[in-house]
């Protein structure tokens, strides 16, 4: 079957809900509800424990709690999850170089270049969710066929917590009984229309007549009915756009002041700044890392009006995020301070709030700098920003 494609697709089961047993011991085994705090808040994620009750993502909080009034409700750690979904991609990258990511928490891998040095497709793929276990201490579910369709239905019929593979010979016998809205194209108004022409399942669709299932879903009948076969074409591809330019320090004496803080972020994006143009890329997205004592993690993004790779527009923008911040925090101590650039190439619409770059320094001298630096090295001429009296360095 090495002729064949080989895709994985893999979900981490109740991802940020996991996470939060998975710090907190005491939480294991009770209803977690991430998300749905505040008076308008929704559910992000629900542990399994409390989907028993019936709650689910996107569910509005007060809904929520009356059906599970014992749920622990818990605001989310959007920071902690990135940094778990950074560890679980990077046990993907072990099998390919090709993964579509989803989601922090979704992906599919092609593994079809893999199977002569690693085995069979169901083989990599229980080696996948057992050394997810094993790295992050997390369940995930794993679905595998031949291609993104039937691999993503394989991983629902999969969950929690298991692993199933869709061989071509079964795929009408596991397709056949599901019902239509399983297939990624039928959303409900569809399956009320395919309904009322008689087709409720996928088997039904499958054999349908074709002009009464044009009569439900127009120009869309056609992809239905192929889908319903279990044939879908499209590759897995690697997601390019999503990839981020960062830097971050821990500090060993925790920073006290919003100026020392200052400091250290110049340093940080002139980093990031001089990456970015050696790599040739503009990003519209800044994003802060900020770490209080002992562990809790918060970020800050921005998007800004066009893109740049230059150190002082980055720096405006994240020194606003900063401050921002530092004047929300109870604690007003850094352990660890990171800034990335990311949302390169396209169109972004802008969200979190406009800061049009004001351009407080002339993008025109970071070459002059990224010249100086390759060639004394990194550090060797900074900003005045970057500079403090009382720092050792």
């Amino acid at each position: 079957m090495h002729g064949t494609r080989a895709v994985i697709h893999v979900d981490m089961d109740a991802f940020y809900a996991s996470v939060e047993q998975l710090d907190h011991p005491r939480l294991r085994g009770r209803p977690v509800i991430v998300g749905g705090t505040g008076a308008r808040g929704v559910v992000a994620t629900a542990s399994y424990e409390a989907r028993r009750f019936g709650v689910r993502s996107a569910m509005p909080g007060a809904t929520a709690r009356r059906l599970c009034p014992d749920g622990v409700f818990l605001r989310p750690r959007m920071a902690r999850y990135a940094e778990v979904s950074a560890a679980v991609f990077s046990v993907f990258a072990e099998f390919t170089p090709v993964i579509e990511g989803l989601s922090l928490d979704e992906a599919f891998l092609d593994v079809s270049a893999s199977r002569r040095l690693l085995g069979s497709l169901p083989a990599i793929g229980a080696l996948v969710r057992a050394r997810v276990r094993e790295r992050t201490g997390l369940p995930c579910s794993v679905g595998m066929a031949h291609n993104k369709l039937l691999a993503k239905l394989a991983t629902e019929l999969a969950k929690p917590d298991g692993l199933f593979h869709l061989p071509p010979e079964r795929v009408g016998a596991t397709l056949d009984p599901l019902p239509v809205e399983r297939l990624w194209t039928i959303g409900a108004v569809a399956a009320r229309r395919l309904a009322e022409v008689g087709v409720r399942t996928i088997g039904e669709l499958r054999g349908a007549d074709p002009s009464a299932v044009a009569r439900a879903m127009g120009s869309q009948a056609a992809t239905a009915q192929r889908l319903a076969a279990g044939i879908d074409e499209r590759a897995v591809e690697p997601d390019r756009d999503g990839k981020s330019i960062g830097a971050e320090c821990t500090f060993d004496q925790d920073l006290r002041t919003l100026e020392a803080a200052k400091v250290r972020l110049m340093r940080l994006v002139e980093r990031v700044g001089e990456r970015a143009r050696a790599a040739g890329v503009e990003g519209r997205v800044v994003t802060l890392k900020l770490r209080v004592p002992p562990f809790e993690t918060s970020t800050r993004r921005v998007t800004l009006v066009r893109p740049t790779a230059a150190t002082a527009e980055v720096y405006a923008a994240g020194e606003r995020l900063l401050a921002r911040w530092w004047g929300e925090s109870p604690a007003r101590r850094l352990r660890l301070l990171g800034v990335s650039l990311s949302g390169f190439g396209g169109v972004c619409a802008a969200q979190d709030g406009l800061f049009a770059p004001q351009q407080p320094e002339d993008r025109g001298s970071d070459p002059v700098l990224d010249r100086i630096n390759r060639r004394f090295g990194s550090g060797a001429i900074r900003r005045a920003r970057g500079l403090s009296a009382d720092d050792p360095e």
